[in-house]
């Protein structure tokens, strides 16, 4: 590695050499950014090919791993946290499961009765579950494949906004500063930050999903044949043990990934059908541990992204609303002991009941879902979202809501769901 000052600008440039099989791993530095650009060979990042003397540019806080099949020279203009070559990397296991998975796609092509793989990547929090399947996603792109991807990760949102799960045909690879494109996704309100705080409606809301993308997949070929790639959150113990047992059984998973845990490991050797392929892979050195301060400005970077953009800047927009004209619901309502339920009734189908929410400062700063959903007859809970506002100020006096939109006034339903994700607009 060789360390220079860039010409007119205090900006240090970084020169690296890597080896065949060698990956450069670097986190930009607190509130700067840094510019890398592939001076000679061939590079790829998280699965998307580099274009060579192209400079991209990653923002403040970034964690990027540059990866070469034959070798490189990479540049990065800025200042990094850290920055260094590993030359031991998990990357020809990953390339192998993508082989095995591209067999399965080749044999679905060749006998109509068959379907292409449906894989779910599970393991605790922070060892790169999101980050594997978008390696997975760009390769399969990368052979002309059209996979979907489903986001079950509520706690940071990959697809959507954190509250939500969700899913994604994919056409193209990621772009390597923005990740996917997230046109038409298919999007379910959800509310909290973690399966564990209403299990039984996020165990609904999978089984919503996996039949909508079982009938998406039978209407188009190409997609049936690609196959689904399952992203799912970091709680593998007890009740979340069993969410990840019901995600399987309910899109009829073929192939799970263990990324680092072989506890995990045995217990779905031991519980998943002959038919369910288990496999054990170890996490790429470069994933980090994140704190809790660190997941939570993770979260509010995602809302922010919704609202205003990556980098080409979007321009939300700020009205009124009456409370009279919207009807704002949450889902769930507080537990009652079995004894004050009504008589058949047990106490956790309140998990899943609509409770009418009275505009008010209890609503300041939170998510707001629009539903698709016209009325309290249809469906709610398992309608597909068309999108989410803010609450940025509540006049009671007045009785109006000041929102945060993505669109112009009107909002195109008035039946609302509350989230308990909250995001300060400070813009």
């Amino acid at each position: 590695m060789t360390t220079l000052a860039s010409e007119g600008s205090s900006d240090p440039v970084q020169s690296f050499e890597l080896g065949p099989e060698n990956e450069l791993r670097f986190e930009v530095d607190g509130k700067n950014k840094v510019i890398m650009s592939v001076r000679a060979g061939m590079a790829e990042v998280f699965g998307t090919e580099l274009v060579k003397e192209k400079a991209y540019t990653f923002l403040a806080g970034s964690k990027i791993a540059v990866f070469t099949w034959q070798g490189a020279t990479i540049e990065l203009r800025g200042k990094t946290e850290v920055s260094y070559v590993a030359k031991e990397t998990p990357m020809a296991m990953y390339l192998n499961c993508h082989a095995g998975l591209e067999q399965m796609r080749k044999k679905a092509e060749e006998n109509t009765e068959l379907h292409g793989p449906v894989l779910m990547v599970v393991g605790p929090t922070d060892v790169g579950k999101s980050t594997l399947c978008r390696l997975l996603l760009n390769y399969a792109v990368r052979m002309g494949r059209r996979p979907i991807f489903v986001d079950l990760d509520v706690g940071q949102g990959h697809v959507s906004i954190p509250g939500t799960i969700g899913a994604l045909l994919v056409e193209r690879p990621a772009a390597v500063e923005e990740g996917f494109s997230q046109q038409a996704p298919i999007v379910y309100h959800f509310g909290h930050k973690s399966p564990g705080s209403n299990i039984k409606l996020f165990n609904k809301l999978v089984s919503a999903l996996a039949e909508c993308i079982k009938e998406r997949t039978q209407a188009n070929r190409k997609a049936n044949v690609s196959g689904v790639i399952i992203n799912t959150c970091g709680w593998v113990k007890q009740s979340g043990y069993k969410s990840l047992t019901h995600i399987a059984q309910t899109f009829e998973v073929d192939v799970i990934l263990v990324l680092d845990q072989e506890r995990l490991y045995n217990e779905l050797v031991r519980d998943m059908p002959p038919f369910v392929r288990v496999a054990f892979i170890p996490k790429n050195g470069g994933v980090v541990e994140r704190s809790q301060n660190v997941r939570s400005e993770a979260r509010d970077a995602r809302v922010r992204e919704y609202f205003y953009g990556v980098r080409s800047p979007l321009y939300p927009h700020s009205f009124d609303v009456r409370f009279s004209d919207v009807k704002i619901y949450k889902i769930g309502a507080p537990s009652l002991p079995d004894s004050c339920m009504p008589l058949g009734m047990k106490a956790d189908d309140n998990k899943t009941k609509l409770v009418q929410v009275q505009p008010g400062n209890n609503i300041l700063n939170h998510i707001l879902a629009v539903s698709f959903a016209n009325s309290l007859e249809e469906e709610v809970i398992t309608s597909n979202v068309a999108g989410f506002i803010c609450v940025t100020k509540v006049d009671s006096e007045r009785q109006m809501l000041t929102v945060l939109s993505p669109q112009p006034r009107p909002l195109p339903q008035t039946l609302l769901l509350l989230s308990e994700i909250q995001y300060m607009d400070s813009q």
